[in-house]
């Protein structure tokens, strides 16, 4: 999947990307893939296909058994652990499923942790709170939220020190679907502003209807979606099909 602008350092590249579990279990096998900056994809494929999986090897949490993973120009095969860290510390943003928001901090003081580890300003928390329209809670704490409010906390957190690469790991799959409908707009919004790219694995089709394309794991391979739309400008329906938690994995 080759960058239409050839001078164009990718966000991302996998190359040849290969994973195999337990008694020779093929997850991805010869696994190649570009992600523009800037571009939003969405991964959709059968639970147990290696959607996870090939999220952890993108953010050097598992070792491919062969292949790369280049973060804007950097094999992170090639990386020592330190250098590795510092990679996704800098050049890395997650969201999940499950917040993973700090209960005993503010919700300024969590949108500020990348920027502490990168050694960034302070203050940039505070607008990217507003940013996802949270002014002036940031002395609040997420005991106070709900589930919307709390994602909404999570993509601020992803994105305050604007990485190269967003990886979203079925962010709405613990919000009813009209909260979904609305996070995701904003999700998509902001990873845009911000120049982030994304990867973002779900098994809605709700969801992946924000992407700028949709892209099918099956068979240790990526594969174009066939008879899925796009986004075209307007927010998906959050009355179509959206999962619930229990069919999130």
């Amino acid at each position: 999947m080759p960058l239409r602008d050839e001078g164009v350092v990718p966000a991302l590249e996998c190359r040849g990307l290969g994973k195999t579990y337990g008694a020779g279990r093929i997850v991805l096998a010869h696994l190649d893939f570009t992600l523009a900056p800037g571009e939003f994809v969405a991964i959709m494929g059968d639970s147990g296909v290696g959607k996870s999986t090939l999220l952890n090897l993108i953010a050097g949490l598992d070792r491919a058994d062969s292949g790369d993973v280049i973060i804007d120009g950097s094999a992170v095969s090639h990386l020592d652990d330190n250098a590795a860290t510092r990679l996704r510390r800098q050049k890395l943003g997650f969201v999940f499923q499950a917040f993973h928001v700090l209960p005993h901090l503010t919700l300024a003081q969590n949108v500020a942790l990348p920027l502490l580890l990168n050694e960034l300003p302070m203050a940039g928390a505070l607008e990217m709170l507003a940013a996802v329209g949270l002014s002036g809670r940031g002395d609040d704490f997420p005991r106070q939220l709900s589930g919307g409010e709390l994602q909404r906390v999570a993509i601020a957190r992803a994105l305050v020190h604007r990485p190269k690469l967003i990886l979203a790991d079925e962010p709405t799959g613990n919000l009813d679907p009209d909260t979904a409908h609305e996070v995701l707009g904003l999700f998509r919004t902001q990873s845009k502003a911000t120049g982030a790219a994304t990867i973002m694995v779900t098994h809605s089709e709700a969801a992946a209807a924000v992407a700028d394309r949709i892209l099918i794991l099956s068979d240790g391979g990526l594969h174009a979606s066939l008879g899925r739309n796009a986004f075209s400008g307007s927010a998906p329906d959050a009355r179509s099909a959206a999962r619930s938690a229990d069919d999130a994995r």
